[in-house]
């Protein structure tokens, strides 16, 4: 089915009938002088022109209202807010002695400081402190001659004579317990809490690689 409407005439017929005639047609000119109309453009340039005006003052205006709201709250600029361009001082030279002093100062900072190494070497160097106060001799007080041994031969001479039993300690009755209550039971933890990190892990195992080659050879 068609879905021409037959009531609307045709472009040519539309365009013969209302369009301009051939002889009306002045091309003597060469060009068109109906395309822009002056006084259009005239009206939009003085319109965007205002318009430009009306929002650089009201930015200004509300600028003005931030700022004032600002000093109101903060107080006036001083000599310690005052705005300095930083591209005037130039650039710090660089000086061997103050970067010394600067690393001598950093490591009188108090602990904890900000780890700089990612495989967690100071872990390690902790570790290995640890380890040099437990399998070896060292003094706790040499005015009253009092000496650590090594953890190794403290928990052999722990084995033999056994620890010192605390005197007993009258406690509390206990109380009743209630309906469904049960008494709380102390367990003996898996682990002592120490665990050596990936990083000491994997030295571990290449020190060993090394010793195992060394071996061989």
């Amino acid at each position: 089915m068609s879905t021409l409407d037959h009531n609307e005439p045709d472009d040519e017929k539309f365009l013969a009938s209302h369009g301009p005639k051939p002889d009306d047609i002045d091309a003597s000119t060469g060009f068109e002088r109906s395309d822009a109309s002056v006084t259009g453009i005239a009206v939009f340039l003085v319109s965007l022109l205002i318009f430009v005006a009306v929002v650089g003052m009201l930015c200004y205006g509300i600028g003005k209202v931030i700022n004032a709201h600002m000093n109101k709250e903060d107080g006036p600029n001083s000599k310690w807010t005052k705005t300095v361009d930083v591209r005037q001082l130039g650039n710090m030279p660089s000086s061997p002695e103050l970067q010394n002093k600067v690393a001598e100062i950093t490591q009188t900072f108090p602990t904890p400081r900000l780890l700089t190494d990612d495989g967690d070497q100071d872990v390690a160097d902790l570790h290995a402190r640890e380890d040099l106060l437990l399998n070896n001799y060292s003094w706790v007080d040499q005015s009253k001659g009092t000496v650590r041994i090594p953890i190794e031969w403290a928990m052999q001479l722990i084995a033999q004579r056994g620890l010192p039993v605390a005197p007993a300690v009258q406690t509390q009755r206990p109380r009743q317990l209630m309906t469904g209550e049960s008494a709380p039971t102390i367990t003996v933890p898996l682990t002592n809490g120490f665990a050596r990190t990936s990083y000491e892990q994997e030295q571990a195992e290449q020190e060993a690689v090394r010793q195992q080659e060394g071996a061989q050879k």
